[in-house]
């Protein structure tokens, strides 16, 4: 089964860091939102994978993070695979963020979080950690 590390990050005001997937038909769910990450490569760690794809795709050195949970995800998604989900934290204007994949980041707040069209189960996941965070 494939595994994917991705982020969360929020910034300070509490919102999300997201970015539009590319609108290319032969990507799974083109021109839908998307958290940053991507898949771990054979002999890398989730750690480790989520470290290097926040450089591919923000070109951030993450030196912050912490693991959040793991959800493996057998329907809703192009394919089988088991998702670590991080957090972090991001304090960047929208236009100091460099996205080199995709098509535009965007910061969104916790009441929009339920209308953005995410890519396969990721909104669920975001509703979870909303949920946990401030739901106390």
């Amino acid at each position: 089964m494939k595994e994917i590390a991705a982020i969360i990050l929020e910034n300070d005001k509490g919102e999300f860091l997201l970015y539009l997937r590319d609108n290319k038909p032969d990507i799974p769910f083109p021109d839908y939102w998307d958290l940053i990450g991507g898949h771990v490569e054979e002999g890398e760690t989730p750690e480790q994978a989520l470290v290097r794809e926040v450089k591919e795709e923000l070109d951030i050195d993450l030196k912050e993070y912490t693991f959040y949970k793991k959800y493996v995800c057998l329907t809703g998604d192009a394919y089988e695979n088991t998702k670590y989900i991080y957090k972090g934290r991001i304090n960047l204007p929208i236009e100091k963020v460099t996205l080199l994949e995709g098509v535009r980041p965007q910061y969104f707040t916790r009441a929009e979080i339920p209308d953005v069209k995410f890519a396969n189960i990721l909104k669920s996941i975001v509703m979870d950690y909303i949920k946990d965070t401030y739901s106390n």
